[in-house]
């Protein structure tokens, strides 16, 4: 971009722009078509000496005298119209450019200029265009005194800073949009800093698949694996806790049903546990498989062996057994351990959310929920339920808990095939998508394929940050997104460079084309995972990696709490729930170690020597 800096200092612009003896070094070309939207430029390629000025090139933005305004345009193409050059005398050329909106001087003296979108005067033909000036492109960008973060340059001027709005950024939902390698994770952890700063009431919840995120930000990331989340079984809905127990299959409606009708007794026995095993259809409980109250999977299983004692459900019995079998499976994987760990049963609800969603945050508002290397029905369901929960939080805190749920590689979650993916966290995600933003819950997707992704959800983002896309569906769909006044813009797609981006939509003022800022780079998203291989060397540990396989440590198992025998008449929050364990007696001489036990254990008298 050429942009006059030193004539632009001290000088009355409205004044300069009127002159009818202004210097020939600023006239470019002038008009000799225009239509709607687009207009063409008559100039040449060289001076009167021959020498090729390079005046025009290809994302460069110029400006076109009309009097009292001033038609901002941007170039997309530019040709010869008979394909040749000649060496003797000046080179004509067609320039073609996209009417972007105009500039109009303030009526106060001194006072910036003011862009307006669209146009409301047209160039007529033979009007001149100029180089635009430096305080015409700042306002094109201008903000209008919106709440504003600094992310970046911009690529027609590195002098003037790229800015957007943070506040309808957010709400109203974003997108990062990239191929692989172009910088979208590092884009991402610019931009969540930046926000962190500028909205500190702002909780982050960050759906992490390939654990990178945690290292570029360390001050304010909380890291939850698969070891160290504690997610109750009894919080998942019906649809999630199935989801689980089937392993990502087909489910069986018989099946499904009687966890069903067993779920809400189940729950009942635990909060009422000297009751019979009853729920009074259309009681005051209001309890239902999806309601987030703890119950004990040894009650659910008790209520499975009933049902199948009963004799009018011998034909049930096989559909009964199964299901026990899955949810005695389910609770003795390893890799469940965070539904199925904790022995007692506790309402630990309130535990659960406050260190998930960062209430309160400590210092820490970011949540890194890292799933690399969990099964996907497990990953499904998670995400089902930490979305879901990020919407009831949103809507019941009446606004007052602002919440990012942000989702790498957000075509995992939300593909554009319905057939594909988790239903329950498909519509979690598309209920913020559509109503989150009224409650101060917001979303943001990143993907590096938004052709595989949910039309549905890609439409509810309002802002998006397109990089390098090389594939021709992801164009088009990008292109479907944009405003038809700057769909030129986006023929720089395939050919831009590392960390810049085209940024459109309610966030910014217009289209723009930016670099955001580097990062130093420890703070680079899985910098250190890859630095620390380079630098690792020696033979690979095989034993390690088959322990890490199969994902069970080397001591003996817990038991798990199906199969622990449970005191009804205690609850938690008894006095004597949490009993100590019983002291160790140690053996003496009088005991009879021929069975290693103590003789009275069996009934049996203690011998005389």
């Amino acid at each position: 971009m050429f942009v006059e800096h030193e004539a632009s200092i001290g000088e009355m612009t409205s004044q300069e722009r009127r002159d009818a003896v202004q210097s020939d070094r600023r006239i470019l070309g002038n008009v000799v078509q225009c239509d709607g939207a687009r207009a063409t430029i008559s100039a040449y390629a060289d001076d009167i000496d021959g020498a090729v000025t390079g005046l025009w090139t290809v994302g460069k933005m110029i400006s076109i005298n009309l009097g009292t305004t001033r038609t901002v345009g941007l170039v997309y193409a530019i040709g010869k119209s008979d394909r040749a050059w000649s060496n003797e005398g000046q080179n004509p050329i067609e320039v073609s450019i996209e009417l972007i909106g105009e500039v109009r001087d303030a009526a106060e003296p001194g006072a910036k200029p003011v862009f307006d979108r669209g146009i409301t005067t047209y160039p007529h033909i033979g009007a001149i265009a100029h180089r635009i000036r430096s305080h015409d492109l700042q306002a094109v960008y201008d903000l209008a005194g919106r709440h504003s973060i600094t992310i970046g340059t911009l690529s027609q001027d590195e002098a003037i800073d790229a800015n957007i709005a943070i506040d309808d950024t957010l709400a109203r939902h974003f997108a990062i949009v990239g191929t692989t390698g172009v910088g979208k994770s590092t884009a991402v952890s610019l931009l969540l800093r930046k926000s962190i700063v500028a909205r500190p009431d702002l909780r982050i919840l960050i759906l992490d698949p390939h654990n990178e995120f945690a290292a570029s930000l360390p001050e304010y990331c909380v890291r939850v694996d698969s070891k160290t989340l504690d997610l109750p079984f009894w919080m998942f809905k019906l649809e999630e806790f199935a989801e689980v127990l089937f392993r990502g299959r087909e489910t069986v409606p018989e099946e499904i049903d009687a966890l069903r009708d067993l779920i809400p007794i189940a729950k009942n026995l635990y909060r009422n546990p000297n009751s019979a095993a009853f729920v009074r259809r259309g009681g005051g409980d209001g309890l239902t498989a999806d309601t987030p109250v703890p119950y004990r999977i040894v009650d659910l299983i008790k209520q499975i062996d009933e049902r199948m004692g009963m004799l009018e459900s011998k034909n049930d019995r096989p559909t009964l057994k199964s299901l026990k079998t899955r949810i005695e499976s389910a609770a003795t994987d390893p890799r469940y351990r965070f539904m199925f760990n904790s022995r007692l049963i506790e309402d630990t609800i309130h535990e659960t959310i406050g260190n998930i969603f960062r209430v309160p945050h400590h210092g820490r508002p970011v949540t890194c929920f890292e799933m690399a290397g969990m099964p996907s029905e497990v990953v499904n369901s998670v995400c089902s339920v930490l979305a879901r929960l990020a919407f009831d939080l949103a809507l019941w805190s009446e606004g007052k808990l602002q919440l990012l749920l942000l989702c790498e590689e957000a075509h995992r979650y939300m593909p554009a095939d319905p057939r594909l993916g988790f239903a329950p966290t498909r519509h979690a995600l598309s209920r913020i998508a559509k109503e989150g933003r009224k409650y101060g819950c917001y979303l943001g997707v990143v993907t590096q394929r938004p052709g595989e992704l949910d039309p549905t959800i890609l439409s509810q983002c309002s802002t998006f940050f397109a990089m390098r896309l090389a594939n021709e569906q992801d164009q088009a769909i990008i292109r479907s997104a944009i405003a038809d006044s700057s769909a030129s813009t986006l023929a720089f797609l395939s050919s831009m460079g590392q960390r810049e981006a085209i940024a459109f939509g309610e966030g910014v003022a217009t289209t723009m084309r930016l670099k955001f800022e580097k990062l130093s780079a420890e703070l680079i998203p899985g910098a250190s995972r890859r630095e620390e291989g380079i630098t690792k060397s020696g033979d690979v540990d095989l034993v390690a990696i088959v322990d890490r396989l199969r994902n069970v440590p080397k001591q003996t198992q817990q038991a798990m709490p199906f199969a622990e025998v449970i005191d009804s008449s205690r609850q938690a929050g008894d006095p004597d729930y949490r009993k100590p364990p019983a002291p160790r007696i140690q053996p003496d001489e009088d005991f009879d170690m021929r069975y290693g036990l103590k003789p009275a254990t069996f009934g049996l008298r203690p011998q005389n020597d």
